[in-house]
């Protein structure tokens, strides 16, 4: 049998530190007290953990939220004020909320499953986007595939939707390469400086990262919508089990609000293209290119949706970043299943 293919990760710089700790001390201000923990009595804040910048809630609920829908909608849970917390990147989100400094969690498949694999008592809401892509990116015009990355450094965001597909991209073409950890709005000077030779890139607004390389001239030499589908990310919104059961009436009423607003967004689509142009800082003709009407479910648990995280799920248990894997529809929160077995 043929050895699976080990990509080393290791990191180019040291993350942010004042970035990480701006953040836990905007946490420890909101979550500093019994009264402020995920077991509390009346929920009053509800406190929403994003990846990003901006501490702004983006999607078909930022979207929502935007046009005076989401609150108003919570209120009857008890729910007097929305507060978003950006982080950047999935494992950051997840101690937070572990913690119970976070109610709520908007973010990738990967982490999301790192965590329940790790023992971390937690349900899937719903899958809140679907197909997401992802693409590998170059300046050297002599790398023209993965092939041509064989022994070198590439830049990705270690532990995220991008992290997963390309080291099943890179698989699936029988290539090891010396895996970088690199947030992608870092990568483009060490891009440019042939630091490393390639970096993959999220397709997903408001970052819209990858189109804005390809519109200053970086070449795509791979992706998940052209060379593999079936690699694709999906986003989740993620609770506690704890918060679950302090708030029984959270789960449905936040899967009825995230239904309502993913229709509104399908069938006003050029309002909610305009919404997440006013939201990105990338220029329109980059997020325009971005935004893709297929990303966004028609169901909480859709198909498609479920075919990738559980081929996500089984890749992440393969490399060993599961540590007991795990029953996927227990997982996944249900008014008739309101606790995990």
């Amino acid at each position: 049998m043929k050895k699976a293919n080990r990509f080393p990760m290791r990191t180019l710089r040291p993350l942010v530190a004042a970035l990480l700790s701006a953040a836990t001390v905007v946490l420890t201000g909101c979550g500093s007290g019994t009264d402020d923990s995920a077991t509390r009595a009346e929920i009053q804040t509800l406190r929403i953990g994003v990846i990003g910048t901006g501490n702004v809630l983006t999607g078909t609920l930022g979207f929502a939220h935007q046009r005076g829908a989401l609150l108003p909608a919570l209120q009857p849970l008890g729910v007097r004020n929305i507060e978003v917390f950006s982080f950047p990147n999935g494992p950051d989100l997840n101690q937070a909320l572990v913690g119970g400094k976070l109610d709520v969690a908007s973010y990738g498949d990967t982490p999301a499953l790192i965590a329940r694999g790790s023992g971390l008592q937690t349900r899937l809401l719903a899958i809140n986007a679907v197909g997401l892509n992802a693409g590998v990116v170059v300046k050297d015009p002599s790398i023209t595939s993965l092939k041509d990355l064989a022994g070198k450094k590439i830049g990705v965001p270690s532990g995220s939707y991008i992290d997963r597909y390309l080291q099943g991209a890179l698989r699936e073409a029988g290539v090891q390469a010396d895996l970088i950890h690199l947030l992608s709005a870092d990568s483009e000077a060490p891009l440019n400086n042939g630091d490393i030779a390639a970096t993959a890139l999220p397709d997903v607004n408001p970052s819209s990262f990858l189109q804005s390389f390809l519109a200053k001239g970086f070449r795509l030499i791979d992706s998940v919508r052209a060379n593999h589908p079936g690699l694709g990310g999906t986003s989740s919104a993620v609770s506690s089990q704890a918060f679950l059961d302090t708030h029984p009436e959270f789960g449905p009423a936040w899967q009825a609000i995230l239904t309502e607003a993913n229709a509104y967004a399908r069938t006003h689509w050029d309002d909610y293209v305009n919404y997440e142009v006013g939201q990105s800082k990338a220029p329109e003709a980059v997020v325009r290119a971005t935004a893709t009407p297929s990303y966004i479910p028609e169901s909480l648990f859709p198909e498609a949706g479920v075919q990738l995280l559980t081929g996500t799920k089984q890749f992440l248990v393969d490399q060993g970043k599961i540590r007991k894997d795990f029953d996927l529809a227990e997982w996944f929160y249900r008014a008739d299943q309101p606790k995990q077995s």
